[in-house]
């Protein structure tokens, strides 16, 4: 049976890949939304070569040029476009690719409208989690995980039981940093932090990942994913990224999901499952990846994970200021504003000054990031 998908982010690492799986399953898969921020060429290209029903470009000048090009297409703007195109009545899944907390309301309008989501976005469980978990568990909606971390712990839960698992354990590569000295660290640039040793990522994500924040958003959102508490949520550093994750259980086995690094694997495996499909590989080569290596992450030198585990054990509207805070932080990093390490400290200082609130409510939500971002530019 053909699944129907829109994918936000279409334009990004996560939306290019996910193209290139659906093209790969053929019939199994139809395109038939997209949206991106404001590359109008890439988009219109993209939305040619799939036929798609509707296209969201987030800048509404951008949205403005498409429509011009292309009168007779279904073009949208802003965050009721992109809520539009995640919940599109012809469609059945979603794959959430955009950075950034602006995922959250169209991932909630997407739940309300019983659309299966594909969450490649971080921010939307790290900020939102209680609130998106317990409006997914009401509308009776599973929330896939597409990255690689949280699609290797899903897959070594199958047919297990829940109660007898003693921990999951997310592997990180470490980053560009695993080997600075302190000394090293104080002069990192913003190409250095943007260069990660296995993966291709937007520039975001890979400065997230050097200071591991993006491992710290990952057990975040573990806990939301698979409901286990943050004690049962570890981390280790594994810099060869084939081993993707790990579940222990409280017999002391353990599974692993291995492969070559690939996001096409996970993606594909949430558009086709239950059910698994060839992918075009390679035989996985022992020869060539004969190195398996495990470190325990240096929380003194990457504060940034420790923060994230102390924001989950506090909880509240703590992981959305985290979110919020650190992705201006990175920007400010990126314009020259401040040092690697100083995202971290300033960081760290403005989760001690912020009162915890209960989130009951996206409006409080959104107030809180909102807050949170003015504070992160002043500091």
């Amino acid at each position: 049976m053909e699944k129907r998908i829109s994918i936000l982010g279409s334009t990004g690492s996560i939306g290019k890949q996910t193209l290139n799986v659906a093209k790969h399953l053929g019939e199994k898969i139809k395109v038939v939304g997209l949206a991106a921020k404001s590359n109008v060429d890439l988009i219109e290209a993209q939305a040619i070569e799939v036929g798609a029903e509707i296209v969201c470009l987030f800048d509404e000048k951008a949205a403005k040029e498409l429509k011009r090009r292309r009168p007779m297409w279904n073009v949208v703007s802003g965050i009721e476009g992109l809520c539009e195109v995640a919940c599109y009545h012809s469609i059945d899944t979603v794959i959430v690719g955009v950075v950034g907390s602006m995922a959250i309301l169209p991932v909630m309008e997407a739940i309300k409208a019983k659309k299966r989501v594909g969450l490649a976005n971080k921010e939307v469980l790290v900020s939102a989690g209680e609130l998106i978990t317990s409006l997914a568990k009401k509308n009776d909606v599973f929330l896939f995980p597409i990255d690689s971390e949280h699609s290797a712990i899903f897959q070594c839960l199958l047919g297990e039981d829940k109660n007898e698992v003693s921990r999951v354990i997310l592997t990180a590569s470490g980053g560009p940093f695993l080997h600075y000295t302190d000394e090293e660290l104080k002069n990192v640039t913003v190409a250095c932090a943007s260069n990660h040793p296995t993966w291709t990522m937007g520039s975001k994500v890979s400065i997230d990942c050097s200071t591991l924040m993006n491992k710290g958003f990952e057990v975040i959102e573990a806990k939301w994913l698979f409901d286990f508490p943050v004690e049962k949520i570890d981390v280790v550093i594994h810099p060869q990224s084939l081993v993707h994750s790990f579940v222990e259980f409280i017999d002391g086995s353990m599974k692993a999901q291995v492969n070559l690094p690939s996001m096409e694997l996970p993606i594909q495996y949430a558009l086709t499952y239950p059910e698994r499909v060839k992918r075009e590989v390679s035989p996985f080569d022992f020869s060539k990846c004969c190195k398996f290596e495990f470190y325990l992450p240096d929380k003194k030198k990457f504060r940034c994970l420790e923060l994230a585990y102390e924001s989950l054990r506090i909880g509240g509207s703590l992981p959305c200021v985290l979110n919020a805070a650190n992705e201006v932080l990175v920007e400010r990093f990126c314009r020259g504003e401040l040092s690697w390490l100083g995202i971290a400290e300033k960081l760290e200082t403005l989760l001690g000054r912020h009162n915890v609130l209960h989130v009951t409510s996206v409006d409080t939500l959104l107030e809180v990031d909102r807050e949170a971002r003015l504070e992160a530019q002043r500091l």
